[in-house]
């Protein structure tokens, strides 16, 4: 599974933006086909988009959000991203396991595919469509879109939404999916940033869709374990190593009782903290 810690969207008809994206150190940076484009872009950026990829020199894994399939332009994006040398593509507005093998169909077989939850009718079918399988590696809720749908109030800890990131990370994670989290709007708020990403980690996602490269740093120290938790993970892994505790399934660590499953979480946080090294 590819590190997402930071998903950064950028408008593909915005040469500029694309160009600084290169150097950019986020996990995946997404070329906006979609709602950054205005209709009469579509083309234009559809364009650019194929283009800079094939151009590359991306320090960064590179996807594209293309338009969805009932738009008049979602047909076109996925025919011209065929055989272009793209990670990811990002699918918005999905709402059944269905539309997610539509994409599938029309997608290169090493491109994988992340579906974004968008509406109600997606969140009331998360199981079904997160077990989709096949081209679908990730889950992403779209925070903005689905409040709008939904007509919840606008709540600094996000409180209508808290049932749905629940829902999100469970769904993706029961299906081997990486669970990604919507954006932050508010780009000079620096502290509500880091207390969304901090939330985001607490509920289980494994990153965060961005929509500004200031928000990266923060996006990574959120998603990245600590110091703290990768020593309590070394002091796990090691003492499970150690001769006493073969064919013990609970041992006590730091004065702590910890169990097997403990050791494959603090495995799993090493092996991510190595990655994001």
């Amino acid at each position: 599974m590819d590190l997402l810690r930071s998903l950064l969207f950028l408008p593909a008809s915005n040469p500029r933006a694309i160009e600084k994206a290169r150097g950019l150190a986020c996990d995946l940076a997404v070329l906006d086909l979609e709602d950054a484009v205005a209709p009469e872009m579509k083309d234009v950026a559809r364009a650019a988009a194929v283009q800079a990829i094939r151009t590359g020199g991306f320090r960064s894994r590179v996807g594209v959000r293309v338009n969805g399939l009932t738009t008049p332009w979602g047909e076109a994006d996925l025919k011209a991203l065929a055989g272009v040398p793209l990670h990811w593509i990002v699918a918005p507005k999905v709402e059944d396991a269905g539309t997610v093998d539509a994409y599938a169909a029309r997608m290169d077989d090493d491109v994988r595919l992340c579906a974004m939850i968008e509406t109600p009718r997606a969140v009331l079918d998360l199981n079904r469509l997160a077990g989709a399988g096949g081209a679908l590696a990730a889950i992403m809720l779209g925070v903005n879109d689905l409040a709008a749908s939904l007509g919840t109030g606008p709540a600094p800890d996000r409180e209508p939404l808290k049932p749905w990131l629940a829902q999100t990370v469970a769904a993706a994670h029961a299906h081997g999916l990486a669970a990604i989290d919507g954006v932050f709007n508010r780009l000079d708020d620096a502290e509500g940033l880091m207390a969304e990403c901090a939330q985001g980690r607490l509920y289980g996602f494994d990153g965060k869709s961005l929509i500004h490269p200031n928000q990266i740093d923060v996006c990574h120290a959120a998603f990245s374990p600590t110091m703290d938790e990768i020593v309590e993970a070394q002091a796990i892994v090691d003492a499970f190593s150690a001769a006493d505790a073969e064919g013990r399934g609970a041992i006590r660590v730091a004065g702590v009782m910890v169990e097997r499953l403990h050791l494959a979480r603090a495995t799993a946080l090493l092996a991510r903290a190595a990655a994001c090294r």
